[in-house]
């Protein structure tokens, strides 16, 4: 936490804050992450969480204990169906923590809905979806803060400040990774929604499958139809990283592999990718992904280095998060080197004051989608076994029909389908 942060909380917290003055927050989807920053929030004495709303009733009960105690014993209401959270007036912006198929279709109901919105990352399901959430937040004019928290961490902040000052010369290329072991699923049979879950409302507007824990909370993830795979879901924040310190948008070409190497079970998506973006100039990314292994890259599960002329830097956690920077001949540069353990909650303090000053958050939406991008693109090499080509300014595949179909995705008829999808 910064100087500003603390002086702004010490103060703030001595002093109150107005009823009136405080920001009226609801949260959608609360098992997981949204839970996580929603605790986050009720610790700011100028946000108060009003509302919690999930499709799984049993999630409630827990998550308002743990924000009651943040916010002086005041227990948030339950609401199942997310459209009667939005048809009320008195709340400001919402929190959506919801599994990935629902980030896009949330976000711009609640653009639409006049509600700012911090929604988790990656910023959406498909690309074409990504587009329309930049676009509702433009033509409603609202805060949409993505939950790629670096953007907001000041050791983050300053690394990629100092990479791109010239400290260690021309950055030429960045390498994005995320190893980290995670677990085999195995396999399970469908079987009956439990009590207090609405399915149909959980499966919003995916195609509809049966239920199956393997499909459910959390392991959603490793699902097409809900999820992004690993790259979606925790490779989002490195690359997120890497393009921040190159100062890449959209990338030319990407080219690479992913498969299932490792798990022999339910999963569809990869546990295993190497993938390479080239951009103009000359300038690549690679991003490295094994999640069957638990010993990271240089002490680092999931991290990023910078490559330039004359050093290079690495950023991620080696038990606190940091950065640490290299001359050309691999000496540590220990006056260039920092480890502080910098919260995340720095990135919800974001988001709040923006809402008030309605200036663009560090993670703007359109800031998301752009890194989310690559994720989208680096998951289609992997689905199609095909390198492809971008055209950034159409969105589109070049000369690739079944790559560009997975630019978006089948729906069913819900009410939550986005328009122009």
């Amino acid at each position: 936490m910064n100087r500003r942060t603390f002086t702004a909380l010490a103060v703030t917290s001595s002093l109150g804050a107005a009823p009136s003055d405080r920001i009226r927050i609801a949260v959608m989807g609360i098992r997981g992450q949204g839970g996580r920053v929603a605790q986050s929030m009720a610790s700011f004495p100028d946000a108060e969480i009003v509302t919690l709303c999930d499709a799984d009733e049993r999630t409630y009960a827990p998550v308002a204990d743990r924000i009651a105690q943040r916010q002086g014993g005041k227990r948030p209401a339950y609401q199942q169906d997310i459209r009667r959270v939005l048809d009320d007036k008195s709340i400001d912006a919402v929190i959506n923590g919801t599994p990935d198929h629902w980030h896009a279709p949330g976000t711009i109901l609640a653009c639409n809905a006049g509600k700012d919105v911090y929604s988790e990352k990656p910023a959406s399901h498909n690309l074409r979806e990504g587009r329309l959430m930049v676009e509702a937040a433009r033509k409603n004019n609202r805060i949409v803060q993505i939950g790629t928290q670096s953007r907001s961490r000041p050791n983050t902040r300053e690394a990629i400040a100092l990479a791109r000052s010239g400290r260690i010369g021309t950055l030429r290329m960045a390498k994005a990774w995320d190893v980290q072991l995670r677990d085999d699923i195995g396999r399970k049979s469908n079987s009956p929604i439990p009590q207090g879950v609405d399915f149909d409302l959980w499966t919003g507007p995916a195609l509809d499958l049966p239920f199956n824990e393997n499909r459910f909370h959390y392991k959603w993830h490793w699902n097409w139809n809900y999820g992004t795979g690993d790259m979606g879901n925790d490779g989002i924040h490195q690359l997120d990283q890497a393009r921040w310190a190159l100062g890449v948008n959209t990338p030319l070409r990407v080219s690479g592999m992913g498969k299932k190497v490792h798990f022999d079970d339910e999963q569809q998506t990869p546990d295993t990718m190497n993938i390479t973006y080239e951009f103009e100039n000359n300038l690549a990314i690679i991003f490295e992904m094994r999640i069957w292994n638990s010993y990271g890259n240089n002490g680092i599960q999931n991290g990023m280095a910078i490559y330039g002329t004359e050093g290079m830097m690495e950023i991620g956690q080696r038990g606190k998060w940091g950065y640490w920077t290299y001359d050309r001949k691999g000496a540590l540069i220990p006056e260039l080197t920092k480890i502080d353990g910098s919260p995340d909650i720095e990135h919800h303090r974001n988001f709040l004051d923006c809402v008030k000053s309605r200036q663009l958050p560090n993670a703007d939406v359109e800031i998301g989608h752009t890194s989310t991008t690559l994720c989208h693109l680096g998951n289609i090499v992997a689905r199609t076994g095909r390198n492809l080509s971008f055209d950034a300014a159409k969105e589109s595949i070049v000369g690739d029909s079944d790559a560009n179909k997975l630019l978006t995705r089948p729906y069913r008829k819900h009410w939550s389908v986005p328009k122009g999808v």
